[in-house]
């Protein structure tokens, strides 16, 4: 499938307008790896192979997705595709809580360890949540770009004020913030109402949209049959939306999505995706992830069509009450 590529931040980087999270490859390690079910579960290979097979050329995983257990399982999924290292982007993260900022050197090198032969295109900060400030985490930053052990530096998590201070102090320093990380979805839209998309655009920094599918909620599934909520691994079974009253709160925008899906024959799923990527312009990405070989599938299925300026609309005006 032939993916028109869009530039990461101001870099030379391109990337595909998804990419694959892969927080799915924790093997339930760690609190943050409880979330997802085992790896016996979860083949993460073929979900792997058919991501890059189909076009997507960036995987998007961090330190803290098993403490290293997802980093592993992306190279030896690109490794086992023959994925030449010069053009698989990897985009990984480091985990800041309770940490200083030059404990960044140490942690890469065990994160080039687990990933290689593949390198590192993007670093992202996880969250601004480290014993350093944002000034301390940008100068290491820069010495990892200086040094050409990263391409390209980015963040997770940052409100506007955060990503402008890390924008300005890392451009002082000779080199671009390219992407902040955040929460984005059509049932949550709260970057567009507190400065993050709008100062991303002012800044050139690309948004990676994660949880874009809202946790599998906008695929209607769980709309059609509430009962798999129980069913489901992990803490999402709690999260408001997936109550009766959360349900049925986001049921509208379910309903438009499917309407609009018949007309392509593509799934709610493609169609919110196909939204997010195309909305704003060419500044925001997303990175669905899978547990299965059919999800990537479907992924990829959001490339097959585009959606009509009035269709984009429609949808804009269904879902504005999660801004």
């Amino acid at each position: 499938m032939n993916i028109k590529l869009r530039h990461l931040g101001e870099s030379n980087v391109q990337i595909t307008p998804l990419g694959l999270g892969c927080w799915q490859f924790s093997n339930r390690i760690g609190f943050a790896g409880k979330f997802w079910p085992s790896l016996e579960e979860v083949p993460s290979d073929e979900i792997i192979k058919i991501s890059w097979e189909g076009g997507i050329n960036w995987f998007d995983t961090a330190e803290m997705y098993g403490w290293g257990t997802s980093e592993k399982c992306v190279s030896q999924g690109l490794q086992k595709i023959s994925a030449p290292v010069e053009s698989a982007i990897i985009a990984t993260k480091w985990h800041p809580i309770a940490r200083r900022a030059k404990r960044m050197f140490h942690s890469i090198e065990e994160q080039l360890q687990r990933l290689a032969p593949y390198k590192i295109t993007l670093y992202q900060i996880h969250s601004p949540t480290s014993l350093s400030s944002i000034k301390k985490e940008m100068e290491v930053m820069a010495e990892l770009l200086k040094a050409g052990i990263i391409r390209c530096a980015g963040v997770s998590n940052y409100s506007a004020r955060q990503m402008r201070s890390a924008y300005n102090h890392l451009e002082k320093l000779g080199f671009p913030l390219v992407s902040n990380q955040v929460h984005y979805s059509l049932l949550n839209r709260r970057i567009e109402r507190n400065g993050i998309l709008k100062t991303a655009q002012e800044l050139g920094i690309t948004i990676i949209a994660y949880s874009p599918l809202e946790q599998g909620l906008l695929t209607g599934k769980f709309h059609e049959n509430p009962s798999l909520i129980k069913t489901r691994v992990g803490w999402r079974k709690y999260f408001p939306l997936y109550r009766p009253s959360g349900l049925e709160k986001t049921k509208p925008v379910i309903e438009t999505l499917k309407k609009i899906a018949e007309k392509y024959s593509a799934t709610p799923a493609q169609v919110a995706l196909n939204w997010l990527i195309y909305f704003h312009g060419d500044r925001v990405v997303a990175i669905p992830g899978a547990t299965r070989s059919e999800q990537a599938f479907q992924n990829l299925g959001t490339f097959k069509f585009r959606l009509s300026e009035t269709e984009m609309d429609e949808i804009d005006r269904i879902s504005r009450k999660f801004i």
